[in-house]
This record gives structure tokens, C-alpha cells and sequence, in this order.
């Protein structure tokens, strides 16, 4: 049976980082920072990753890290789980991204590097889809119930039916798909990303269900997540607000489960909501703040999972 969770973590750390004006037309979580250089933003940005890092590695996950290349200018190199899937049959995935900067990302010798200490047998891309206009923006637009073979996903520019379709073709999942939506200049607009909204671990789900308008499609979700035997943990809009949605949970030291999460989803957190989600991993959480305003992205962005097998 598949893993859900795993110790082995990727990550890119940041050499120019920047609100990427590209995405910002359909990520309504990026905010630009005023009277601040350009070289600060790099540097607070740096400072934070590489905090968060130290403190991963502290709790035993294992961290491969690749620096970002100063060319082509990839500002959103910080999120690599958007275009790239790991999994535990030893294939990885490549996807198709709608933002033209960010399929620079998509880098090669990253793949040779990972050859080194993982097993790949065989790359499957999804990337021609570009051409056509139409995009799946890895483990932002898809999350995985590994153990049942589930894809959840919320439709929006970035999530579309026809790539998820080809997906869950070729790699054999079932398909629950639903509108998730948020309030922007009083309209109800689609959230960019699936994993703003919830996060999914080996025996719970954290999901915003008030951004599911659609009452058939919420309770579809809701149907499936208890037939799976995952306790739902739900919260709120001004909390997804805060990043609460963009969770992950990953193996550290001695085989514990963690919880990781931004500072500010950590602080957004009930007390219930911490209680309830503490029977399933010690919450790990960390200060990214100016990543997640200009990048508009949280901490779950940032760890792309690692399932191949160790070599």
C-alpha cells in the first residue's frame, strides 16, 4: 500500500526572490511590499528559509535543498511542488504551469541530482499541455490521498478539468473535483490552489468547507473524506486567510508524525484546532511571513515530498 507521509523533503532556496507579477492576476494572496529594496525582500526571504529548513532538520526530516540560479529569474522557484510530483513506484511527474516565468523552474540537473539518492524509473510530463492552454499545478492543483488513490481538486484557471482528467487516467486515481472559492472585491472568485484550502494527512483532513458554495459538491467532499476514515478538522475563511489550509504533514526523527505549518496559520489556530490536530504529528511551525505576502504561497508550497525510494 502506498505511503501518505514520508521523511524526505525538497526544497528550493531562493537567490531573487520577488512578487511575480505573472501570477498575481489569479492569486489573490500576493501583496506587494512597498518602499522595500530588492535586495531586502531577497534577504528576508532568505533568512526565512533557511530558518525553516534548520528547523525541519531539527525535528529529523531529511532536506534535500537546490539553489535557485540567478538566470532565467524564476521568483517563484521558492514553491517547487507546483511543478513537480515524487512517487513511490519510483515515476516523477511534470506539469504544466500558467504562468509562463515559472515553467523555467522545471530544471533537469535538479532531476540528475535527486538520481543520485533516489530511484526514478520513469519521468511522465504532463507539460505539453501548455500549448493548448490548459493547466495542473502539481501538488498545488492536486492533493493526493496516496493510500486510496483519491485526487482532490478545486477547479480554477490553474486546476482544469481536461489535465486532471489526463492525470488521473495515467496514474490511476479517482477523481473528486469541487469550486472553491474566495470573496475578492465582493465577488466569489476561485481560489488559485487546492492546498490553500485544505491539506490532507494519513488519518485527517484540514479543509475550509465554507469556501465550497456548492452544497452537493461539499457534501460529496465531505462523503468521501469519512469513507476514507479521515477526521475532518475544519476551518475557517479568515483562516484560510492566514495559510491554515497550506499544511503538510512528514515524517521526522524515530518515525513521529509532524505538522508543519506557517507562524502565521500556527497562530490563526484555535485551541480545539490545535488540540485536534496535535493526536496526529507535534506541529512544527515557522515565521515566513514576507514569502507568504509577496509570494502569496505558505509552507506546504515550499516541501515538495519525496517518495521514490532511497537508492
Amino acid at each position: 500500500m502506498s505511503k501518505q507521509v514520508t521523511n524526505h523533503i525538497m526544497m528550493i532556496r531562493p537567490v531573487a526572490f520577488y512578487m511575480n507579477e505573472q501570477t498575481a492576476v489569479n492569486n489573490y494572496y500576493q501583496k506587494n511590499e512597498e518602499g522595500v529594496s530588492a535586495d531586502d525582500i531577497q534577504k528576508e526571504a532568505l533568512g526565512q528559509f533557511d530558518q525553516f529548513v534548520e528547523k525541519l532538520r531539527a525535528e529529523g526530516v531529511d532536506v534535500t535543498v537546490f539553489d535557485d540560479t540567478a538566470e532565467p529569474a524564476t521568483p517563484d522557484s521558492i514553491f517547487p511542488n507546483n511543478w513537480i510530483s515524487f512517487h513511490q513506484d519510483g515515476v516523477i511527474r511534470l506539469y504544466p504551469m500558467y504562468a509562463e516565468n515559472r515553467r523555467l523552474e522545471r530544471r533537469d540537473d535538479i532531476i540528475e541530482g535527486l538520481k543520485q539518492n533516489f530511484k526514478v524509473e520513469d519521468i511522465v510530463s504532463f507539460t505539453h499541455w501548455e500549448e493548448k492552454g490548459a493547466y495542473l499545478e502539481g501538488t498545488g492543483s492536486l492533493l493526493l490521498d496516496r493510500q486510496n488513490k483519491i485526487a482532490y481538486a478545486a477547479i480554477s484557471e490553474r486546476t482544469m478539468p481536461q489535465v486532471l482528467e489526463d492525470f488521473c487516467d495515467e496514474a490511476e486515481y479517482d477523481l473528486i473535483s469541487f469550486h472553491a472559492l474566495q470573496t475578492v472585491d465582493g465577488k466569489r472568485l476561485p481560489i488559485y490552489h487546492t492546498n490553500v484550502m485544505m491539506c490532507l494527512g494519513e488519518e485527517f483532513a484540514v479543509v475550509c468547507l465554507e469556501s465550497i458554495d456548492d452544497l452537493d459538491e461539499r457534501e460529496n467532499l465531505i462523503e468521501s473524506l469519512e469513507e476514507t476514515d479521515k477526521e475532518i478538522i475544519e476551518i475557517t475563511e479568515s483562516q484560510k486567510e492566514q495559510f491554515a489550509g497550506n499544511m503538510l504533514q512528514v515524517i521526522g526523527k524515530d518515525d513521529q508524525r509532524l505538522v508543519v505549518m506557517s507562524s502565521a496559520a500556527y497562530n490563526s489556530l484555535t485551541d480545539d484546532q490545535k488540540s485536534q490536530l496535535s493526536k496526529h504529528g507535534k506541529l512544527v511551525h515557522s515565521d515566513i511571513h514576507t514569502i507568504e505576502k509577496l509570494g502569496g504561497g505558505s509552507a506546504r508550497c515550499m516541501m515538495a515530498e519525496i517518495f521514490n525510494p532511497k537508492k
